[in-house]
């Protein structure tokens, strides 16, 4: 019997006053009944709006029945055959604006919960004994990607499956990118990165870390003298930015960029780190996106008394409700219509606190937003002894530089077409590195093209 319950089954979570003080998974995950209940709410629409609304284009009402049925093996086929990393999709995905926002049982109620129910496949699927991955026969043709985060895996996943021998070049020691570097272990667990990574692996995509393109090889290196045919760029946007007020040096003042890294790929949280990190007893978060979430929610896990800054209303936050109603409940405080202004100093070179301008909305900007512009004389100021900026980053220009011919825009991102590709004959580039921070699946429906292409490519020229 189909369920025609107005809403989805809630997701079992860690209670908020528990949660708070450790990296533990926060959402606890859908049982077997929840998921076949839940499934069960599905209306197998014919023309499949929320396929259409996901950039990987998995065909849902397949999965999904399938996990009506119990079948859930074969709901993991059906989403595996458009995306290579389901466990990461189904936690980290904003659902609620791209399939979920399309499915018709929202327009009467709650949308199916369809990123819980491929979170779900996935994590059942991991749970089970190890089956033996068929190895695609290969082709005869070599591909090389730069980074490893989610645009290049996705990628390098496809171009695999076509028979590609694919290696990956990471700059750092350890896979996967913003997963591993930047989203936190209460979001997204690590052993669910590498363990999609591992699955990479197994269908014989080859990963070389602690490989700076452009300083340990060049690309163009890649392709003349390594033989690699085409290249994809997915380096990501890691380079932060900072407001350029005063204060912004003091100690005690983070990117939200190395503070999630230090903490996520260096494990700063543990006891005994060797590269502890000073969250401090108040701390003072920039931003109002999902980065401005993780770096807050990490702080007060850390002991901090956490403030988020942003300046302008809750209504223009940019992070995920779900995000945001996590924050809350874990007891960071928000001001919002407030804009920092300087940030002062203890005596011996410390923050000491934020001095904050008050702000008030006009028309909206650029943006689509509504701007935020200065109350004259209206200030606040925020004790604090650590600031975490969060406003945004910027593809690292290492890659430009040593690349000749590689055109980009004057903020930094490559440019590249519809297709992915570059300025530079069998250069293909996609996610961050082209459009500047934005979503995991985005910049894996950016992998995804891009490997079409360049198989489309190859065979063009052989």
């Amino acid at each position: 019997m189909p369920n025609m319950s107005l809403v989805k089954n809630e997701m079992p979570v860690q209670e908020p006053d528990v949660r708070n003080k450790n990296f533990k998974e926060v959402a606890l995950g859908y049982t077997e009944e929840q998921a076949i209940d839940e499934a069960k709410r599905c209306l197998n629409c014919k023309n499949k709006p929320c396929s259409n609304g996901c950039p990987v284009q998995i065909d849902i009402p397949e999965f999904i029945s399938k996990v009506a049925e119990g079948n859930f093996e074969e709901a993991y086929k059906v989403i595996t055959r458009a995306s290579s990393l389901p466990a990461v999709c189904g936690r980290v995905c904003p659902q609620e604006t791209q399939c979920e926002s399309k499915c018709v049982r929202g327009i009467k109620g709650e949308p199916v919960a369809i990123g819980r129910l491929e979170r779900f496949v996935a994590d059942w699927h991991n749970a089970q004994p190890e089956s033996k991955v068929e190895k695609p026969d290969s082709n005869g043709h070599k591909a090389a990607v730069i980074g490893s985060g989610p645009s290049g895996l996705a990628c390098a996943g496809d171009l695999a499956k076509k028979g590609y021998d694919v290696t990956v070049f990471e700059a750092l020691h350890v896979a996967g990118g913003v997963l591993s570097y930047g989203i936190p272990e209460f979001r997204l667990p690590k052993t669910i990165v590498q363990k999609e990574i591992e699955g990479l692996k197994a269908l014989g995509v080859k990963v070389e870390t602690n490989t700076v393109v452009g300083k340990t090889v060049s690309v163009d290196e890649l392709m003349k003298q390594e033989g690699f045919e085409s290249v994809f760029i997915g380096s990501g946007a890691g380079l932060p930015r900072f407001m350029n007020i005063p204060g912004e040096n003091l100690n005690g003042v983070y990117s939200a960029n190395e503070f999630l890294t230090r903490i996520n790929l260096m494990k700063a949280y543990k006891d005994g780190s060797s590269t502890p990190i000073k969250a401090g007893t108040k701390a003072v978060v920039v931003g109002g996106g999902n980065v401005a979430m993780d770096a807050a929610r990490c702080a007060k896990r850390l002991g901090a008394e956490v403030y988020i800054v942003y300046r302008r209303t809750e209504n223009e936050l940019p992070a995920r409700a779900e995000e945001v109603e996590h924050a809350k409940e874990e007891g960071i405080i928000f001001k919002f219509l407030t804009n920092p202004t300087e940030i002062t100093s203890t005596e011996n070179g410390w923050v000491k606190s934020v001095v904050c301008q008050q702000m008030e909305l006009s028309e909206p900007d650029a943006s689509g937003r509504a701007k935020p512009v200065p109350i004259p004389d209206a200030f606040i100021e925020i004790d604090a002894d650590c600031v975490i900026m969060s406003i945004g980053t910027s593809p690292n220009p290492l890659i430009k530089s040593t690349t000749e011919g590689l055109e980009t825009q004057k903020w930094g991102g490559i440019i590249a077409d519809d297709n992915g590709l570059t300025s530079k004959e069998g250069v293909y580039a996609g996610g961050d590195a082209v459009t500047g921070a934005a979503t995991v699946i985005l910049a894996m429906g950016a992998g995804k093209t891009a490997a079409k292409a360049m198989d489309e490519y190859i065979k063009s020229k052989n």
